[in-house]
Parts: structure tokens; C-alpha cells; sequence
């Protein structure tokens, strides 16, 4: 890979040992995935910030890190931590708090924005064209098919590295030859509703690899659609990136494969791991909500009471939050807790006695059974809620 001085200087050692290993990571990266140069980023997203799925050797590394005073160089957020202060800060261990504070104190040395979200596309406009180091999949999905920039799936490691640096490996999606289409899914009959999205995008992702398809068959598109696809597909697979109908012209020539009702209806079937009923915890917001979310689950809860026995989390970033102050005080007297900073797949659910995890979200139906110990049901946001509610 060809380093210009700068970089050599900084790959040797000559402006500290914290930005050499930074420099030394993202050499091995590009070497690897025979890269010829760095390219400069405009943001870069760190997962791995919850100590649940992080856990003690990492966050080892990242307070050295952090105590040599090395700083981000570009706009650098961070994922979802373990909890949120107001609610589950109250109510998980003490020990577990502490761990999670500690990585959240190397971050903020290093000059991370405290955004713990992922979805880091609705805190600022991403320009087309923008190359960045994303490290959240949901994210880099979105960002690749919906925003029109350029970002690899990065690890932890390496989106750590390149926001200290300020620039990635020039492989990948990066290059505008590895953005091309090779693969066309029909899906028939055309689907609509958010929870199809979600189940098309687990299917696909299991099938797919790391190709890149042009979906047909999606109707009355929505950006929050679009996420839960997008989020799904990453969960299950490889890919990074999606076209969808009227966005490109059926290109010939290329493999295609038909995803029928069927395949939708055994995935959500697959992703409700019990026939209990009742759910200790019913979830939204997996990825985190966006405004508009939040607007149409206020609308349904207007004037209605939480059931004793269920809880009802809504996770979404703080900046989201704050945009929809009058909406969440519609959500929060009904009974709902509108959680920020954390989701229900990144904390404990367990020490809290949460059993059953009743979601909209593909993705935490695949992953809470592993990540939560916890039985899911997959289900559309109406009736989601409808669980939730009192008669």
C-alpha cells in the first residue's frame, strides 16, 4: 500500500505509538483486502461500546489508548451502550454500571460525540459521494443504499482506528466498480408492511452472501422500511448495500432469484421462538427510531394505559428525542418507557427477569435468543402495541 510521508511518519512511530497502531491497523486492513492508498473520511461509527457485548479485554485497550491523549480527527460517533441514566441506570448492578462507565470515559478522551445511536445518519446530513468508516451494519446499509455514501462494513478495531486517523482503506464499496448491482430479487406479490421488509431482508441476507442486489416488489416505500431491510439483510449476511425498483434499470445478464409469500411468511415464523402469549417486554425501536416512527406510535397510544405486567421500551437516540418532545410526553403517560443511548439487545434484559421479548425488529428476533437469553415473538408494530395496551 503506498503511504505518502505523513503517513510513513505516523506508521513509524514518529508521532506517538497511539496513532501508530491506529496507522498499523488500517495498513494490515488495506493490505489485506489489497488496498493501494488511504482515502480521507468524513465521519467515522464505533460499535462495540456496550460492555455487555464488548467485555474486559478491549476495554483495557481503550483506556491506554485514551490516557495517551490521542484525539479523533473527524466527526466520530458511538454505538448504543448498556443502559440509559434515567431507567435501566436505576436498575441493573452497580458493577456492571461502573464497567460501563469506564469505557464510556476512554471514548469522551478520545473526543468521541457522546451520540450512543445507531443511527448516526439522523444526527447530521450525510453528503453523497461521502466516503466514510461506519462500523454499525444496520448503518452501513443505510448509508450505502439510501444516503448514496461509501462505507465498508468496518469492525470495532478498525473504525476506532480510522477515526483517530481520519482516513480508510481505499477497497471495498469505497470503489464505485464494487458498487455495482449483481443480482436481481423479484419479490411477488409485492410487499408493504414494515415487519414483510424486515423478514425479506433475514431471507435474503441468509441466501445472498455478500452480493449486491436490485429488489423489485417493494411498495409504498418508506425511509423506516428501507432500515429495517436494510438492518435484517445486514443481520443475516454479508451484504452492504441494496437497490431497489425504480432506483436503477433491471440490468441484464445477471443472476435472478424469486422470493414468494411463502419464504416472508416461514422467515416471521421462524423468528417467534414461542407460543407464550404474553411477553415480559414488548421493544420498538431496533434500529432507533426516527422521527416519524415516534409521531405514528404516539398517535396509536393517545389516551391509552400500558397492561401492569408488560413493559414497553422505545429506544431512540437523543437528538430524535428531543425533536419530538410533545410526542414523547404522549408516549411516557400512557406508561411507555422512551429509552435513549441503549437498546434492549445491547443491556441485560436478563437480570431484570425479562423472558419474552415481543418486537417489530428482525434483527433483535435474531439476536435476542443468543444475545438476551430470551424467547421472541416477531409481530407487526400495530400489534405490538396492541399487546402492550389495556383494552
Amino acid at each position: 500500500m503506498h503511504l505518502t510521508r505523513e503517513e510513513e511518519r505516523i506508521y513509524n512511530g514518529e508521532l506517538g505509538w497511539a496513532s501508530q497502531i491506529c496507522m498499523r491497523i488500517l495498513v494490515k486492513l488495506g493490505d489485506l483486502f489489497g488496498a493501494e492508498r488511504l482515502i480521507p473520511i468524513d465521519s467515522a461509527h464505533v460499535s462495540g461500546v456496550s460492555y455487555k457485548t464488548l467485555g474486559n479485554a478491549p476495554t483495557d485497550f481503550l483506556k491506554t489508548l485514551a490516557e495517551s491523549g490521542e484525539k479523533t480527527r473527524v466527526e466520530s460517533t458511538l454505538n448504543p451502550k448498556s443502559f440509559d441514566p434515567e431507567y435501566l441506570g436505576k436498575r441493573l448492578p452497580e458493577k456492571l454500571l461502573q464497567e460501563q462507565r469506564e469505557i464510556l470515559r476512554a471514548f469522551e478522551k478520545m473526543g468521541f460525540k457522546q451520540s450512543y445511536t445507531c443511527t448516526p445518519y439522523h444526527l447530521q446530513k450525510v453528503r453523497v459521494g461521502a466516503h466514510l468508516a461506519w462500523a454499525e451494519s444496520s448503518a452501513v446499509v443505510y448509508a450505502n443504499s439510501i444516503l448514496g455514501a461509501m462505507t465498508n462494513r468496518e469492525g470495532g478495531p478498525s473504525a476506532l482506528a480510522a477515526a483517530i486517523i481520519g482516513k480508510t482503506p481505499d477497497y471495498g464499496i469505497h470503489k464505485p466498480e464494487n458498487r455495482k448491482p449483481n443480482i436481481l430479487v423479484e419479490v411477488d406479490p409485492p410487499i408493504k408492511y414494515g415487519i414483510e421488509y424486515s423478514a425479506l431482508g433475514i431471507f435474503l441476507g441468509r441466501i445472498l452472501k455478500d452480493k449486491i442486489p436490485i429488489i423489485k416488489g417493494l411498495k409504498e416505500l418508506t425511509e423506516d422500511k428501507l432500515k429495517q431491510l436494510g438492518a435484517a439483510l445486514a443481520s443475516t449476511g454479508m451484504t452492504n448495500m441494496f437497490y431497489y425498483e425504480n432506483e436503477l434499470r433491471e440490468k441484464s445478464g445477471i443472476e435472478k432469484v424469486n422470493v414468494g409469500r411463502k419464504e416472508i411468511e416461514n422467515t416471521i415464523e421462524q423468528l417467534t421462538t414461542t407460543q407464550v402469549p404474553k411477553p415480559d417486554l414488548v421493544f420498538i425501536g431496533c434500529p432507533h427510531c426516527s422521527l416519524q416512527e415516534i409521531k405514528k406510535i404516539a398517535k396509536i397510544v393517545r389516551g391509552k394505559k400500558i397492561k401492569q405486567e408488560i413493559e414497553l421500551w422505545i429506544c431512540t437516540s437523543r437528538f430524535i428525542r428531543e425533536k419530538a418532545a410533545d410526542h414523547i410526553n404522549e408516549l411516557e403517560k400512557c406508561g411507555a418507557k422512551v429509552l435513549t443511548d441503549t437498546c434492549a439487545v445491547v443491556t441485560w434484559t436478563e437480570e431484570l427477569g425479562i423472558k419474552t421479548i415481543m418486537t417489530n425488529s428482525a434483527k433483535t428476533a435474531y439476536y435476542a435468543p443468543t444475545l438476551n437469553k430470551a424467547d421472541t415473538i416477531l409481530a407487526p408494530l400495530e400489534e405490538c402495541l396492541k399487546t402492550a395496551l389495556e383494552k
